[in-house]
């Protein structure tokens, strides 16, 4: 009799019952609506030949000739292969980093220096790029960085870590990864907390030391937790940061910093073509997000053998 009338409750019941969390939750849908769905009417602007003075509405449709533009600038391809490998690198790099970190704080026994050592690893993500790209030409200027001058004393070369092509390329990646380990450390460390003490026993029953407890225990424990990050950072390969470059650039090494969000912001910001700066914007989200599909399927379909 009770399931009937639950059945014939309608959503007006509902309402009236949990008006409350209705009220506190039509706050952020409106806002995710507006701000994140309602902006994509701005896409239009691909499409056409856009004017600021003319509108959405009023400008010129144009169909694919702004994408034809885009695909043949003689920095499309360019900007494409820095993304890719900058990203790449910096997957390559930063993705292990913090799951290494989480392991090796895990297995330290001091509380109190576990807890100072994930303050230090995770001030550095509440800093902005453009202080650490401060940073970072005070401490490795050729003529007056630090790291420079203590080279110099011990007898060697000044190297330059900014200032060139390669050098440059490595020191953003090494930058980077400085930057992100720490809040990827406290995130694995929480999925740490979660494997159960009793296999830990029975691993050290059957003889297994700290080095094979976290190969066969922890890590096959928290392959959910690293399988979506991973897919997460796969779908920013794309794109990446654009502080993070525009912080760390310089006249002296352009070769990898012409990248797709650089090239976006001269697009559209510098030099107001919006419509290419859209339609090469809007190029990238799509390939980002066949990216995280991929990546989710093949991460399911391994997952289901076993095989990760």
């Amino acid at each position: 009799m009770s399931d009937h009338l639950l059945k014939k409750k309608g959503p007006g019941f509902y309402l009236r019952r949990d008006w409350q969390l209705y009220a506190l939750l039509s706050l952020p849908l409106a806002f995710a609506l507006l701000f994140k769905y309602g902006a994509m009417f701005g896409l239009v602007i691909a499409f056409k030949d856009y004017k600021i003075l003319k509108g959405f509405l009023g400008s010129e449709w144009v169909g694919w000739e702004i994408f034809r533009q885009v695909f043949t600038h003689r920095s499309f391809l360019k900007s494409v292969r820095n993304t890719l490998l900058l990203n790449i690198l910096d997957l390559i790099v930063s993705f292990p980093m913090p799951i290494v970190l989480a392991l090796l704080l895990n297995e330290i026994r001091s509380r109190a220096f576990k807890k100072i050592s994930q303050t230090v690893l995770y001030l550095p993500h509440f800093l902005s790029w453009i202080i650490i790209g401060s940073l970072a030409y005070q401490l490795f200027s050729v003529d007056n960085g630090i790291v420079n001058a203590v080279i110099a004393s011990a007898g060697m070369d000044r190297f330059p870590f900014l200032q060139k092509d390669v050098p440059w390329l490595f020191s953003y990646v090494v930058i980077g990864a400085w930057q992100s380990m720490g809040w990827g450390t406290i995130i694995y460390l929480a999925a740490i907390t979660s494997v159960s003490p009793e296999l830990y026993e029975a691993a050290r029953i059957d003889g297994a030391g700290r080095i094979r407890q976290m190969w066969n225990v922890t890590l096959p424990c928290i392959r959910s937790t690293i399988v979506t990050l991973l897919i997460m950072n796969l779908g920013r390969i794309m794109g990446g940061s654009f502080e993070r470059v525009n912080s760390l650039m310089n006249y002296a090494t352009t070769e990898f910093t012409s990248t797709i969000p650089v090239l976006v912001y001269e697009w559209g910001i510098q030099n107001s073509k919006f419509s290419r700066a859209t339609a090469l914007g809007l190029f990238q989200s799509l390939v980002g997000l066949i990216l995280v599909l991929l990546a989710d399927r093949a991460a399911k379909k391994l997952g289901e053998q076993g095989l990760i």
